[in-house]
């Protein structure tokens, strides 16, 4: 049997939850024997596409049987996913819904779908944090992931459902990265705004940028003023062993949420479908969970 030779496409290699999926698509090509390949996008969708691309047009023989991918941009690049169509390849779209799939999952001879965490529950998870640990109301500061993702929007939306009325929330953008969170939370601190409001929690939509935030109020040169900012309750997303939820036993975040990495998992089903012909549905959904409970929050 031909050894099948998959492309991981992750959107950045500095980024706690990409860093989890790499390893993660690693494990499940060693475990399955199988060739995986892993590229990194730098955060550029154009030069997502252009890798992508790249990989589709060389000759057949070189060409990967499957491609796996976490899009950059807004978008889930359906012209890159069309071509891979045309060429025989499988195409798996991680953590982004894409419209496109059920159109091509009719011409394609090779499995396409997508398979995500489900981004508003994710939010209602963090709503309900935010809940618990401000019972009687705040403001809370929220570093949301880029304007043009799909899962920063669901996330917000979700948060937004559940939050209490009596919470208010400014919101800023990052991208993904601590640094981002950082130069963010830096540039709002020289507001005039940022002096007047009294902020009672800090919530991200990733760990590395709760992580990000910190830094920037460590770079507070006011000691009383700093440690004010640093004793409130930080929080975040993704929860990997390594960083979030070593964070949240260290006590820099308050509360994450455990997201599984599914690059692997992506893998395993190229090789059930390629290999021994199972059918992959059109959309597969994984769960995430609040860390601490939020039993244990509340009662905190």
């Amino acid at each position: 049997m031909k050894k099948l030779r998959l492309l991981v496409s992750l959107t950045t290699g500095d980024n706690d939850y990409q860093m989890e999926q790499a390893q993660s698509a690693e494990a499940a090509a060693r475990k399955l024997g199988v060739d995986v390949q892993i590229i990194y996008a730098e955060n550029d969708a154009i030069n997502q596409s252009t890798q992508l691309l790249k990989s589709i047009q060389v000759a057949e023989s070189l060409r990967p049987d499957a491609i796996i991918f976490e899009p950059v941009g807004g978008t889930a690049l359906p012209q890159v996913a069309r071509a891979a169509a045309n060429a025989g390849i499988g195409w798996a779209v991680l953590n982004r819904e894409a419209n496109y799939i059920s159109e091509l999952r009719k011409i394609s001879k090779t499995p396409f779908f997508t398979l995500s965490s489900d981004h508003v529950e994710i939010g209602r998870i963090q709503g309900r944090q935010f809940a618990a640990l401000l019972p009687k109301g705040g403001s809370i500061l929220y570093i949301q992931g880029p304007s043009e993702n799909s899962a920063a929007k669901e996330r917000t939306v979700g948060m937004q459902e559940t939050k209490p009325a009596k919470i208010q929330v400014t919101m800023l953008k990052g991208q993904w990265t601590e640094e981002s969170s950082q130069r963010a939370v830096r540039s709002w601190l020289k507001l005039t705004t940022s002096q007047k409001s009294t902020i009672d929690l800090i919530g991200a939509q990733d760990d590395s940028m709760a992580i990000g935030a910190r830094k920037a109020f460590q770079e507070i040169t006011n000691e009383a003023e700093r440690e004010r900012w640093l004793k409130l309750p930080f929080t975040g997303c993704d929860g990997l062993p390594k960083t979030g939820q070593a964070w949240v036993r260290s006590g820099l975040l308050a509360a994450t949420i455990y997201i599984p990495p599914n690059a692997g998992q992506a893998i395993e089903m190229f090789v059930d479908a390629l290999q021994k012909g199972k059918p992959i549905p059109e959309r597969a959904i994984t769960g995430a969970s609040s860390i601490p409970a939020l039993e244990e929050l509340k009662a905190r």
